[in-house]
């Protein structure tokens, strides 16, 4: 059984016992956190939503929350002597989901 969920701006699938990350929550470890935007659902069946399946949610408890790998931004124009570098490190929630409600 799997669901697609959408958080964050972003659309991830997901099957119970996955742990994934996604974008800062601003939950502590620990915390149950409940996903109401359920795009998909597939238990041999896919159940598509229109644009979300009703009365679908995911659950999930929050494992850690991080900051991802460096990337590294680099600005530069030819002939003018102009460079400049600038890092990034993009701040994430780690998720463990424990149940899909369909």
């Amino acid at each position: 059984m799997y669901a697609i969920i959408a958080t964050g701006g972003k659309q991830y699938k997901v099957s119970e016992g996955d742990i994934i990350k996604v974008e800062r929550l601003g939950a502590a470890a620990g915390e149950a956190v409940t996903f109401d935007q359920v795009l998909a659902v597939s238990d041999g069946e896919l159940k598509a939503g229109n644009p979300t399946v009703a009365g679908a949610s995911v659950s999930a408890t929050v494992v850690e929350e991080g900051r991802g790998k460096k990337v590294i931004v680099y600005r530069y124009k030819r002939k003018t002597g102009y460079h400049k570098k600038n890092g990034h490190r993009q701040i994430y929630t780690a998720v463990k989901i424990d149940k899909i409600n369909a």
